[in-house]
C-alpha cells in the first residue's frame, strides 16, 4: 500500500480512519435487527424529502459549475435533480425499507449420514466501495442498499456531483443517527481529490471488502487494473435492440424508441438498433422515421444509409461507442445468427432486446445471447434494480462472477456454513 500513496499523509490519515470507521460500523449493521433498519431507511426518506431546498441548493451549485465546463447535455441530465427526481429518490429508499431483509436468510440446508446439518446462511459482505460518476441520486441509492444489507459502504462520487452528494448524504447519515445506528455506516469521501480513488483501491489496509465501480469505461478500467480487493465490473451499456422479420412493426416502432429516447443518459439506453434484412422493407422505414422525429440521430451501415438521406455513415468505432446522447448506430443483420454475432462482437454484456412474434426465435435469443440482462417485446430501459422489483440497485453487473444484472440486496451478500452436531468426532 505505502507504493500506491503517503502513508503519512494527510489525505491517507484521513482515508485510512474512514475504513477503520467504516469496519467498526459493519460489525454493528450485521447485527442490526431488520426493524431498526427499515426505520433507519424511513427517517432517511423523510429526512430527503424534508432537506429538498438543501439538495436543490447544492445541486445548483454543481449544475453551474458543469455549465460552465460546457459538458454535453447528456451528462448534465445525470447531474440534474428536481423535486420530482428527489422524491422519487425518497421513495426508492422506502421500498428498500419493504423488501424482504436477506440477512440471515437460508440457502440451503441438508443433513448428513452422520447426524450434522449443514445450512447456507446469507451474511454481509463487510465494507463496501461504491465509485461512482456524476448521479448524484447513485449516492441515496447505494448508500441505503449496503445499509439494508447489512453493509457499511465508503462512497465516492464524481467531482461534479460533490455538493450534491454532500446534502444527500446528510440526510441518509440523519436517518441513522435516529434510530441509533453509527453514522459511519455509510460515510463519502470528503474530498475531490482523486489519489483517494487509489486509496480505496488498495483497500485501505484491509478495511474494504469490496470495490463496485458504476461509470464510464475509464473509471472501470482504472478500477480493474488497480484494485487489489475484488470488484463487481459494471461495463458500459453497448446495449442492443433486435428487430425481428417477424416483430409488429408498431412495437417495434415503440420498442426501440423509447429503448433509445426515453433517457438517453443511462446506462440501459439502446445504442445499436439491429434490423432483420428478411424485414427491412416493413420495418426500416418506420423506425427511422420515429426515432428521427424523436430527434435521434442515426449512424448506419451501407444498407440502413441507403434507405434513407438522412442517415449518416457509420465508421467502425459506432458499433463499440456509447453515446448516451441522442446518438445511435443501426445496421442491417442476416436474422437472429447475425444480430447475435453483432452482439457478441461489439456488445458489453449488459442488456440487449428482441422483438419478435415468433416464440421460437424469442428462445434462442434469451437462451444463446450471454449478456446479464436479455429482454422479449420489452424496452432495454427497463434494465434497472428498481424495475426489477429491487427497491434500488447499485449498478448492473456484467462480469460473470457471484453477481450479474442488476446488483441488489441479495447481490450485496456473501454467505457462511452453519454447521449443528450433536458431538460428532470425524474418524481417522
Amino acid at each position: 500500500m505505502s507504493a500506491v500513496y503517503d502513508l503519512d499523509s494527510e489525505l491517507a490519515v484521513s482515508m485510512l480512519a474512514m475504513g477503520r470507521d467504516a469496519q467498526r460500523a459493519s460489525q454493528e449493521l450485521a447485527i442490526a435487527g431488520t426493524d431498526v433498519k427499515n426505520q433507519a431507511l424511513r427517517e432517511m426518506a423523510q429526512a430527503i424529502r424534508s432537506g429538498v431546498s438543501d439538495i436543490l441548493a447544492a445541486n445548483a451549485i454543481d449544475l453551474e459549475a458543469a455549465e460552465k465546463a460546457d459538458l454535453r447535455a447528456s451528462f448534465m441530465d445525470r447531474l440534474t435533480l428536481n423535486p420530482e427526481r428527489i422524491e422519487a429518490m425518497a421513495q426508492g429508499v422506502e421500498a428498500i425499507a419493504e423488501l424482504d431483509d436477506p440477512i440471515g436468510g437460508v440457502m440451503a440446508e441438508w443433513e448428513r449420514p452422520n447426524g450434522l446439518q449443514i445450512a447456507r446462511v446469507r451474511m454481509p459482505i463487510g465494507v463496501i466501495g461504491i465509485i461512482y460518476e456524476s448521479r448524484p441520486n447513485v449516492t441515496a441509492d447505494a448508500g441505503a442498499l449496503c445499509m439494508k444489507s447489512g453493509n457499511a459502504a465508503i462512497l465516492r462520487g464524481g467531482s461534479d456531483s460533490y455538493h450534491s452528494s454532500r446534502a444527500i448524504l446528510k440526510c441518509l447519515q440523519a436517518g441513522l443517527a435516529g434510530v441509533g445506528l453509527p453514522e459511519a455506516a455509510i460515510q463519502l469521501v470528503p474530498t475531490t481529490d482523486r489519489q483517494a480513488v487509489g486509496m480505496m483501491l488498495s483497500g485501505l489496509d484491509g478495511a474494504i471488502d469490496l470495490i463496485v465501480p458504476r461509470g464510464g469505461k475509464g473509471l472501470v478500467g482504472r478500477v480493474e487494473a488497480e484494485a487489489r480487493v475484488p470488484v463487481f465490473s459494471h461495463l458500459e451499456g453497448l446495449c442492443h435492440v433486435y428487430v425481428d422479420k417477424h416483430a409488429d412493426t408498431k412495437m417495434a416502432v415503440d420498442v426501440v424508441v423509447n429503448s433509445k429516447m426515453r433517457r438517453t443518459g443511462i446506462c440501459g439506453a439502446a445504442e445499436t438498433i439491429l434490423m432483420d434484412k428478411a424485414g427491412a422493407n416493413q420495418h426500416l422505414q418506420p423506425v427511422i422515421d420515429a426515432l428521427v422525429d424523436a430527434g435521434c440521430a442515426i449512424r448506419g451501415d451501407a444498407a440502413v444509409c441507403a434507405a434513407d438521406p438522412r442517415v449518416e455513415a457509420a465508421s467502425d468505432e459506432d458499433w463499440t461507442t456509447e453515446y448516451l446522447d441522442s446518438i445511435v448506430s443501426m445496421a442491417m443483420v442476416d436474422g437472429i445468427d447475425g444480430a447475435m454475432a453483432h452482439i457478441a462482437k461489439y456488445g458489453s454484456s449488459h442488456t440487449e432486446s428482441i422483438i419478435t412474434e415468433d416464440s421460437a426465435t424469442a428462445e434462442r435469443f434469451l437462451n444463446e445471447v450471454g449478456s446479464a440482462i436479455i429482454l422479449h417485446n420489452a424496452s432495454t430501459q427497463f434494465a434497472d434494480g428498481g424495475e426489477f422489483g429491487m427497491g434500488a440497485e447499485i449498478g448492473i453487473a456484467t462480469g460473470k462472477m457471484h453477481a450479474r444484472g442488476p446488483v441488489g440486496l441479495e447481490q450485496l451478500t456473501t454467505f457462511k456454513y452453519n454447521v449443528r452436531g450433536n458431538g460428532q468426532t470425524r474418524p481417522a
